[in-house]
């Protein structure tokens, strides 16, 4: 996970892909529109398909998480 970054000062304090301004959310949500990995390598550069599954972990990670702590 040490591509998923936390700084309070950026975008809110949001987990961020590496030390970029480019949130979780932001790839988790192109990625339910349909957008394909391809495609926002394409249109974000900086990115590598890397960073895209480390999203999908640190989101399966969380819903894990939530889900014990709902059991508990």
């Amino acid at each position: 996970m040490h591509r998923i970054t936390l700084e309070a000062g950026k975008r809110g304090g949001k987990p961020c892909i590496r030390d970029l301004r480019i949130t979780v959310y932001d790839v988790l949500a192109l990625l339910a529109e349909g957008v394909s990995s391809q495609e926002i390598l394409e249109d974000f550069p900086e990115l590598e398909l890397a960073d895209i599954l480390a999203v999908l972990s640190f989101a399966a990670d969380r819903e894990r998480r939530v889900h014990v702590i709902a059991v508990e």
